[in-house]
């Protein structure tokens, strides 16, 4: 009798501790799993008249942030092809939306707009209409522009180099790269000078080496007349591209010329860096991790990288008991490029009957 009344006791605190898990478990993932795309500090407005309709100015905006997301997570070429969304299908990938500082200023109304659209249906919606995004990365990179006059032969750097007092005006919330210009240096630009006619094959690891930053961008505009040759020397993510753009009728005492050249280059730039960093939807590697269900702190930090991880499009909860909690999750990637992705997660994998267990 008395073995039975333990057994009961025994199955009664495995159950609860089951429970009690459980909970922890399935409480923690819908707190954490923050599948969303976030477009903030959108600036909305409109005249206070009398068919003002607030709703109407709302979906400008939804649109507005739609468009910027759109901007940032895919490239140039894919935006172009997406064809106008009716606004109802639009909100239908929105979670939820915060407006704030509304004011009346003159008969108008002014506000911003913070929206958060959900992960899962933007993606969704990018695969239909096969386009690869890209995780939207931010990224800062130093930016080395030179200025070439191709008739007088002088070369610019610093002083009287447009593109270097002007790259950085009317930055966008939506571009992920920021650029670090390089401080003005007299011997810098005297070495650089001394190589005006062959500045194409200039060593500037020299130059770069003075700044902690591992992409940069060596960009060389050759100036002839109302003519511009641009060749750019991109290293993003220890990948080296070289591109060259030709510009015509160009008037740098015109802002709107110099404007449209600074404004392309930019587009070209953004581009390269989200071909660097594109999620492959339709890769759907299914991937079983482990993890012991005692340590509960591991099975936080793993649900936080699952969820901070963009390639990861969807996890769930495959089996559960006393010793081990497996997950399954859909990987849009290769199994090298998940190892890479936990590891810098500070989570050490060994492959077991072809399961990845957390060390």
């Amino acid at each position: 009798m008395q073995n039975i009344i333990k057994l009961l006791r025994s199955q009664k605190v495995y159950i609860f501790f089951i429970s009690f898990v459980l909970f922890k478990i399935i409480f923690s993932t819908t707190l954490l799993h923050a599948n969303t795309f976030k477009v903030s500090d959108i600036k909305i407005s409109s005249p206070f008249e009398l068919n003002f309709k607030k709703n109407s100015v709302i979906d400008k905006g939804f649109q507005i942030s739609f468009s910027n997301l759109l901007t940032m997570i895919t490239t140039s070429n894919d935006k172009s092809r997406l064809e106008y969304i009716p606004i109802k299908q639009l909100k239908s990938m929105i979670d939820s939306f915060t407006i704030s500082d509304e004011k009346f200023i003159n008969n108008e109304y002014f506000a911003k707009l913070e929206t958060t659209f959900n992960k899962k249906k933007i993606l969704n919606f990018l695969e239909r209409k096969n386009i690869f995004p890209s995780m939207p990365i931010r990224n800062k990179v130093l930016l080395v522009p030179i200025l070439v006059d191709v008739e007088s032969e002088n070369i610019y750097l610093f002083n009287e180099n447009i593109f270097y007092s002007s790259w950085n005006n009317n930055k966008k919330n939506y571009q992920l790269l920021d650029y670090l210009l390089p401080s003005e240096d007299i011997e810098d630009l005297s070495k650089i000078q001394k190589m005006s006619s062959s500045i194409e094959s200039y060593d500037f690891v020299n130059l770069i080496n003075k700044y902690d930053l591992k992409d940069y961008i060596v960009l060389i505009i050759y100036k002839n007349k109302n003519e511009f040759k641009v060749l750019s020397k991109i290293n993003l993510n220890n990948s080296l591209k070289v591109h060259n753009q030709k510009y015509t009728k160009i008037n740098l005492d015109n802002e709107k010329d110099l404007k449209k050249i600074i404004e392309n280059q930019k587009i070209i730039y953004e581009d390269y860096w989200k071909e660097n960093n594109q999620i492959n939807t339709s890769i759907k590697l299914p991937i079983n991790v482990s993890v012991s269900s005692k340590n509960y702190e591991r099975i936080i930090e793993l649900e936080e990288a699952f969820s901070s991880i963009d390639l990861i499009s969807d996890f769930y909860i495959l089996k559960f008991n006393s010793e081990i909690t497996q997950y399954k999750i859909i990987y849009n990637g290769s199994p090298k490029n998940f190892f890479i992705n936990m590891s810098k997660k500070n989570l050490d994998l060994i492959m077991e009957d072809n399961v990845w267990t957390v060390k």
